[in-house]
């Protein structure tokens, strides 16, 4: 199958009874956040800096010390590389439930706003999710539309950008128990535009689904409400490739009359110039990528690193289960091993 799980988001129960302002100084390992706020690595270009606008298109994105490649980078250097940079922080059902999701996203926003951040997620809930794989789970149709309500309500205000549930479109009729995928998202990016979150609707990769079959069902998610979609979020395909396949789904949608939309590339491990993104679980050949950087350049508003390098996709290629923080595949990333 053209298709790989995604991170487990496991994170320290601490995470999950309070919110993120409220963990000790010394906390476990949390869920691929990002790491501590160290200027100039998660950088913007110049000219979209003096552009001006929308805080988003000119701010670097948020990095906070929750993350296991911060706490990894903490206690050997050698992680630095991964531990300095900002990561997506993964909002999943798990360590975010429902009666405290609200509260854990406002804390989280606050603190990026404060450091004049921008928040960055990748919501992760949706029913069904990775169809049973290695990162499956998932609310139930009703308790979704309830979290996303609250999580949305939390980020209000702040400026953020979200990740729209990787994978779904790419699974989108694949396994039973989806329900309305498409209704879902749809309430989703209304619902997280309606706070002010710009929502990038996950699009999958190149080698998994074709453009124009993307472009519809993008369209049937409400990417009329978003501004715009993701690309490559935990895959390995090289840049330039997964530019090629971002403009063509542009193309489609402005031929369904939508647009103009935007996107975002994660090229957290990327490095190696993997082609089809074929080899989804751990491939010990994948490198880290291009650094994380706000660009707002024509169409692309940012490279991300939405995956967290050196958490496993599973147990692939002598992997632990997915989501753990792997210090030897941190090092292969980081070709050092």
């Amino acid at each position: 199958m053209l298709r790989r799980p995604l991170v487990a988001l496991l994170v320290a129960a601490l995470l999950a009874l309070a919110p993120v302002s409220a963990i000790a100084s010394d906390p476990p390992p949390a869920p691929s956040p990002g790491v501590s706020d160290v200027s100039g690595v998660s950088g913007v270009s110049g000219s979209s800096a003096e552009r001006g606008g929308d805080p988003r298109l000119h701010r670097r994105i948020y990095v906070s010390k929750e993350s296991q490649a911060y706490w990894a980078a903490k206690r050997d250097s050698r992680f630095k590389p991964i531990g300095r940079r900002p990561i997506a922080q993964w909002v999943s059902e798990s360590w975010f439930p429902v009666g405290t999701v609200k509260k854990q996203m406002r804390s989280y926003a606050r603190k990026a706003d404060r450091h004049h951040r921008t928040p960055l997620v990748a919501i992760y809930a949706i029913p069904n999710r990775d169809c049973g794989g290695y990162s499956g789970g998932g609310l139930d149709p009703r308790t979704y539309k309830v979290w996303i309500t609250r999580l949305a309500a939390g980020l209000r205000g702040r400026h953020a950008m979200a990740i729209l549930e990787p994978d779904a479109l790419g699974l989108l009729g694949t396994c039973a128990g989806q329900g309305d995928r498409t209704g879902l998202l749809g309430f989703a990016t209304r619902t997280l535009q309606a706070a002010g979150v710009w929502v990038y609707i996950d699009a999958a990769h190149n080698a998994w689904i074709k453009p124009h079959v993307m472009a519809r069902r993008l369209i049937k998610s409400g990417i009329k409400h978003a501004r715009g979609f993701s690309v490559n979020v935990a895959s390995f395909v090289r840049t330039d490739i997964e530019k090629t396949y971002a403009k063509r789904v542009l193309k489609a949608l402005r031929k369904r009359g939508v647009g103009p939309k935007h996107y975002v590339m994660d090229t957290s491990r990327n490095g190696n110039g993997q082609r089809t993104g074929n080899d989804w679980c751990n491939p010990l050949s994948a490198r880290l990528g291009r650094p994380p950087k706000v660009v707002a350049k024509r169409r692309i508003d940012a490279y991300l690193w939405v995956k967290a390098p050196g958490e496993s996709d599973g147990e692939c290629n002598g992997g632990p289960y997915a989501g753990a923080w792997w210090p030897e595949y941190a090092l292969r990333l980081m070709g050092k091993l």
